[in-house]
């Protein structure tokens, strides 16, 4: 057998809430635009035909606690707060109503952007990666199981830049709801445990600056919180 070159990396795991175990990280996916009030403040318009997504790496996942670096190669670094679900069994082609039986659990995150970085590859029509895929982009609360969290909907969700509220809604305002994102999603990749999809900002989303500290909420869930340190 040819050696291994290097170490492997060691596997992405998020903490569960009641302390029980770990969820490993494989892949994760991004809805965009899935709430009408953010397409608009950032001049877009909801695809009502479809949900779109965006991936980021399990490598760029930092946990809730964390303190990052401001990161290089931006003047423009944005919060945005989501609401996180975690797949929990195998799924093809899931239709809408069997699509909570694949949910595991969910989180609160922080899709963390170099706006100015995505701002160019949009009007260039390029990929978003260097804007949205980058070291700490995005990061997650410990998961509540789906059982104990009940059905999204009526909870708040609330972002703080140092105490002070950037951002809120409630889930029900999303476009698309978790099922209907799981049975999308599902006729585009067979779904696996491991999946973490981020489901979209609400309005409000801006620049931090390092010294800032967020404060992430989603009523029924354990919060996120993150602290930007000064450029590398």
């Amino acid at each position: 057998m040819t050696d291994i070159l290097f170490p492997p990396p060691a596997p992405v795991l998020v903490p569960l809430r009641d302390g029980a175990g770990f969820y490993p990280v494989s892949r994760i996916f991004c809805v965009g635009r899935n709430y009408a009030d953010h397409a608009r403040e950032m001049g877009g318009e909801v695809d009502r035909e479809a949900p779109f997504y965006f991936t980021k790496s399990p490598a760029h996942l930092t946990l809730s606690g964390a303190t990052v670096a401001y990161p290089p190669g931006t003047e423009d670094f944005h919060h945005e707060m989501e609401f996180v679900f975690a797949i929990g069994t195998e799924g093809f082609r899931v239709p809408v109503a069997r699509a909570m039986d694949h949910v595991f659990g969910y989180a609160a995150g922080l899709d963390m952007t170099r706006r100015d970085l995505q701002a160019a590859a949009k009007d260039k029509r390029r990929p978003w990666d260097t804007g949205k895929d980058f070291e700490n982009a995005a990061v997650i609360g410990p998961l509540t199981r789906a059982a104990e969290f009940g059905a999204p909907g009526p909870q708040a969700i609330t972002l703080l830049l140092n105490a002070e509220p950037v951002q809120r809604s409630h889930l029900s305002e999303m476009v698309w709801s978790v099922p209907e994102i799981v049975a999308h999603l599902s006729t585009l990749y067979h779904l696996r445990p491991g999946d973490l999809i981020y489901t979209g900002t609400p309005a409000g989303v801006g620049p931090v600056a390092p010294g800032d500290r967020l404060h992430g909420e989603i009523d029924g869930l354990a919060p996120v919180d993150l602290t930007i340190a000064s450029a590398e």
